[in-house]
């Protein structure tokens, strides 16, 4: 096995969960080159993988609403013959989705992917060559890992292994992240909670550092910064950048967020805050130290989350 190709393409958290597949695929095939599709917007995190040999970027997002421009089109014409170009042994859609798997028919290779009743767009198994039966009911790292083995002919390892190589640390400043910013209100957790939570890890001796990602996480990023003594807002960055902050934070406290996974990814201990979602499936998952508080039925109190924190930190 000489080139394979990983179609992973969003969001944020799927990619992250893709990672230990592409960990063990590299261990199970020495020497293989392994080339991976995923939005563009994501591609900067999947160059982080050391045994990522090629990343190409895609954009259906952008390129749905503009149609209407030559100039879209002549980019996913583009993407269509850089796909083309190269003769993979194995393509592997682990998305499950209409979507990739027709970015899956347009390489060439043989095409691995999930069968009708293992994947959310059934319709998508059609467009496979080989179909592998994984179960719905496991979550989407152990899936991934699964299917990915499945392809190329090993069992994963019990261990989840990321792959991604922290940075050195700069400096002895000990930094607590809250991940508050998620992608629906239903996930958030309340900021009279997040305040109570950063003045105690304040007291603790650690910097509260405040991430965020759009405007109204901005203004929440600030409006917690002036209760939270000492604390800093982080400025927008790339994602690659941003995860190098997260490998180097003494603890991440976050709802349900992509970047949550960053941190299971680089062994952080981590907190997870969930509010009106299940974690069963999606949840973080690794081998470092993590606590995951709520649910679907209600998230935790700042005392809950200040005693796993304690913990954690001990």
């Amino acid at each position: 096995m000489t080139d394979i190709l990983i179609i992973k393409t969003s969001s944020l958290g799927d990619v992250v969960h893709q990672m230990p597949a592409v960990t063990d695929a590299a261990r199970a095939c020495p020497g293989a080159r392994i080339s991976w599709v995923v939005e563009e917007a994501f591609a900067p995190l999947a160059r982080l993988h050391p045994a990522v040999g090629e990343v190409i970027p895609v954009a259906t997002r952008r390129w749905r609403s503009q149609l209407t421009q030559r100039s879209a089109w002549r980019e996913i014409a583009d993407f269509g013959a850089r796909l083309r170009e190269a003769d993979f042994d194995r393509v592997i859609d682990t998305q499950g989705l209409t979507k990739s798997a027709v970015i899956a028919k347009i390489a060439k290779g043989e095409r691995h992917g999930y069968d009708a009743q293992s994947i959310r767009e059934p319709f998508a198994s059609r467009f496979y060559d080989v179909r592998h039966s994984v179960s719905r009911a496991l979550h989407a790292v152990t899936r991934n890992r699964l299917l990915t083995g499945l392809s190329l002919g090993y069992q994963p390892a019990a261990e989840i292994d990321y792959g991604l190589i922290a940075p050195p640390k700069a400096g002895n400043e000990r930094t607590a992240l809250l991940l508050h910013g998620t992608s629906r209100a239903s996930k958030e957790w309340r900021a009279e909670d997040w305040i109570q939570t950063g003045r105690w890890l304040q007291n603790r001796g650690l910097t509260v550092v405040l991430p965020w990602g759009s405007e109204a996480e901005r203004l929440l990023s600030e409006r917690l910064c002036e209760a939270i003594p000492g604390s800093r807002v982080l400025a927008r960055q790339a994602l690659d950048l941003t995860a190098q902050v997260i490998a180097g934070a003494s603890l991440v406290i976050g709802v349900d967020t992509g970047l949550l996974h960053l941190a299971a990814a680089y062994r952080v201990p981590l907190a997870g805050i969930y509010v009106s979602t299940d974690p069963g499936l999606t949840g973080p998952a690794g081998s470092g130290a993590m606590t995951v508080l709520g649910g679907k039925n209600g998230g935790p109190s700042a005392r809950q989350a200040i005693e796993a924190a304690e913990r954690l930190l001990s």
